[in-house]
């Protein structure tokens, strides 16, 4: 099957509610957890899943995420017909960026018609969980269905912010309705809603034939959840397949964030510290694979003063020094340097971030390339740091790339 199934990945995000972060990257391309991109987590199940025909759709800001796919991701051997293809915003239907997920592969039609494939997996570029599409193409495959849904349960309260479905007793979806106000919860369990995780399997022909048509339709804007899901429910077999399930090879922790705020992301970088992380990066066989940079690796020494550094409870990334200072609960991604008397607390930094003697950092993200001058405090006065830097809604403080202290 999978063989015969063309993926291909939606990557052209923006990101907005990650700024600053995605100031010069877009979505995919953020760093997550000390060592992986976004990404990553995507290209890594379909690779355990056996899909090696995948069409990566890029636009915003791109060029990290090329780089990254470029070092990292350069694996398969196209004279086995197997590749991971960068696909940038071609503009040929017209000299205009994609409308919505539905016209970004409209666009991109073309690629589609060539293919043998018979069938298409479509799949968000930008959120962190391990799954095993096999299954899922298989479930499709059985059900013969047109179209198949994945899907998960959620709190009602945090359904708002999804496609909300309705299935029959065959899992048959009969009702679809993309980011209600008031959305439904499963029959028998008032404070759930099913909703839909934006993967999507088709039969290749049925979505040319509904791109098509999709194209011609002013009032549309364009988008598979908005638009070509709840138009298809009443006249072709659209079928929903449960996440997290006892199908496939991935132990089912049914663990999936979309990392689209500051605050998600903060908190699922911070998920990975608990003492039995809900997503397990440690599964043998389903590691999450990613470029590694030529580093050292990671060591803490003595400070001038002979006292030994001190790490709790945190990840470090390979080059990572700790000099005589202390780091608590905090996600270190590789060459950064704490220097003597500095404490880091509940905080990410990313790569080549150096903070400097007796500065205290606490429940920040610092992007690459930032010098911490010594003394500094960040985390603890938050008009000090709103007038300087970006914060989020519960208060995490964002320091941009490259940020210069006066």
């Amino acid at each position: 099957m999978a063989d015969q199934t063309l993926t291909i990945l939606l990557a052209g995000g923006s990101g907005s509610r990650l700024q600053p972060l995605t100031a010069d990257r877009a979505k995919p391309a953020v760093p997550f957890g000390g060592k992986y991109r976004v990404i990553d987590f995507t290209l890594s199940n379909c690779l355990h899943s056996g899909l090696r025909r995948i069409l990566v759709l890029t636009q915003y800001k791109s060029h990290s995420l090329h780089k990254h796919l470029r070092d990292g991701w350069s694996i398969f051997n196209p004279e086995c017909g197997e590749y991971i293809t960068v696909v940038p915003p071609q503009m040929r239907t017209g000299a205009f960026w994609y409308a919505g997920t539905a016209d970004a592969i409209n666009q991109n039609l073309f690629l589609l018609e060539r293919n043998e494939a018979g069938k298409v997996l479509i799949l968000a570029a930008d959120h962190i969980y391990r799954m095993d599409y096999a299954a899922l193409i298989q479930a499709h495959t059985e059900t013969g269905a047109d179209l198949t849904v994945a899907c998960m349960k959620v709190p009602i309260g945090e359904a708002s912010a999804f496609g909300v479905m309705a299935v029959d007793g065959n899992g048959r979806i009969v009702e679809f309705q993309e980011k209600p106000d008031q959305p439904k919860s499963m029959p028998g369990d008032p404070a759930t809603a099913l909703v839909s995780m934006g993967i999507y399997v088709f039969t290749k022909d049925l979505l040319i034939e509904q791109l098509r048509a999709d194209s011609l339709r002013e009032e549309s804007s364009h988008d598979f959840g908005k638009d070509l899901i709840p138009g298809m429910i009443h006249s072709h077999r659209v079928h929903a397949y449960e996440f997290g399930g006892t199908r496939g090879r991935v132990t089912p922790d049914r663990y999936w964030r979309d990392v689209g705020s500051l605050d998600a992301y903060y908190e699922a970088n911070m998920d990975l510290l608990k003492p039995v992380p809900p997503l397990d990066l440690y599964q043998n066989d389903w590691a999450i694979r990613t470029y590694h940079g030529q580093n050292p690796p990671a060591r803490m020494v003595p400070g001038g003063n002979g006292k030994d550094g001190l790490m709790t409870n945190s990840i470090m990334g390979a080059g990572t020094v700790i000099i005589g200072g202390v780091v608590r609960h905090s996600v270190l991604a590789s060459r950064v340097h704490i220097h003597e008397g500095a404490v880091v607390e509940d905080a990410i930094l990313f790569d080549h971030v150096s903070v400097g003697q007796g500065a205290q950092l606490r429940r920040c993200i610092v992007d690459k390339h930032v010098t911490i001058p010594p003394g500094e405090t960040i985390g603890f006065d938050a008009d000090k740091d709103r007038q300087r830097f970006t914060l989020s809604d519960k208060g995490i403080v964002v320091v941009p790339e490259e940020y210069r202290f006066d």
